[in-house]
C-alpha cells in the first residue's frame, strides 16, 4: 500500500485510458510540478453525494464527497495553455482502492491506495461487435490525442472502458462500470446504460 495524491473529478478514467486536464489551482499545480520532477503518479477519483459525516468533502461544495475506488494516472505530456493555464494529459495505470483519505496542510487531498486485481483478458463476444463499432467511430471522430492509443477492438475489457470513458451516461453508472470486474458484465452493464439513455 502506497500513499498518493487525489484529485477527485466529476468523471472516470479507467487503466490505459487517456484524460486531458486544465490545471488552476495551486495546490494542484504544486502536484503536478512534483509528478513532474519525480515521475510521481497521483488518483484520479470520481467524485460522489456525501452519504455520511465521515466521506471526504470537496473542497467547493461540502455536500459532494469521492469514491473509494479511482485510478491511478501518470502524466505523459503538458504543456502551457494560451489561457495561461496549464495542461496535461494523464494516462490510466491501474485501479486503486482508496483508504484513510486524509487532506494535506496544502488543502491537497492524500490517500493510501491498493491495486484491485485485474480480470484477465477476454475476447469480444460477437453479440457485442456494434459497441465496438461504435467506438471505432467515436475514436475517429475526436482526433488528438486518443488518435494515437492502441487499438484493440477485439479486447472486451478496452472496448467497454473507453466507450465508459466516452460516451454521456451518468457518472453513478461510469463508476459502477469502474469497479466491476468482468469486462462482459461491463458490456452489458454498458449496453443497458445506453438504451435507458436513448429512452430517456
Amino acid at each position: 500500500m502506497s500513499t498518493l495524491p487525489l484529485f477527485p473529478l466529476n468523471t472516470v478514467l479507467f487503466p490505459e485510458g487517456l484524460l486531458p486536464l486544465r490545471i488552476f489551482e495551486t495546490r494542484y499545480l504544486d502536484m503536478v510540478r512534483r509528478c513532474l520532477r519525480d515521475d510521481g503518479r497521483f488518483v484520479i477519483v470520481a467524485t460522489e453525494p456525501r452519504r455520511d459525516s465521515d466521506a471526504p468533502p470537496s473542497e467547493t461544495d461540502p455536500s459532494v464527497g469521492f469514491h473509494g475506488v479511482g485510478t491511478e494516472a501518470a502524466i505523459v505530456d503538458w504543456d502551457q495553455r494560451p489561457d495561461g493555464l496549464l495542461g496535461i494529459l494523464v494516462k490510466g495505470e491501474g485501479r486503486r482502492v482508496i483508504r484513510n483519505a486524509r487532506r494535506a496542510d496544502d488543502g491537497l487531498w492524500l490517500g493510501e491506495v491498493e491495486p484491485l486485481q485485474e480480470y484477465p483478458d477476454v475476447s469480444l463476444p460477437v453479440d457485442y461487435a456494434s459497441l465496438a463499432d461504435l467506438l471505432e467511430r467515436l475514436l475517429d471522430q475526436l482526433g488528438t490525442p486518443w488518435s494515437h492509443l492502441e487499438r484493440r477492438f477485439d479486447d472486451s475489457t478496452w472496448v467497454a472502458a473507453r466507450l465508459t470513458e466516452l460516451l454521456p451516461i451518468d457518472l453513478e453508472i461510469k463508476q459502477q462500470l469502474l469497479e466491476a470486474d468482468d469486462p462482459i458484465e461491463r458490456l452489458e452493464r454498458l449496453r443497458a446504460a445506453m438504451l435507458a439513455a436513448s429512452k430517456s
